[in-house]
């Protein structure tokens, strides 16, 4: 895979701790941060195709039920 540098500017606190965690790893600061970015990325693209995929469906008029609903909710109200 192709790579492609690029800058990124940060505070101080934020590179020691990205510094410590790589050691902690045993890692480059360069590989902490580029897992963090992939997972980022991950979690983005599937909020976004739970959220398309909820959409579609309120489009489609698929709703839960008021008593499914209330029992849902009850087992949190409950807790």
């Amino acid at each position: 895979m192709a790579t492609e540098a690029f800058s990124v500017r940060t505070d101080s606190s934020t590179v020691r701790k990205l510094d410590h965690l790589a050691k902690q790893q045993d890692r480059s600061r360069n590989y902490v941060v580029n897992e963090a970015i992939s997972q980022y990325l991950e979690l983005h693209a599937w909020q976004e195709e739970r959220i398309r995929a909820g959409i579609e469906a309120a489009d489609q008029g698929r709703f839960v039920g008021r008593a499914e609903m209330e029992r849902v909710f009850g087992k949190y109200r409950n807790a």
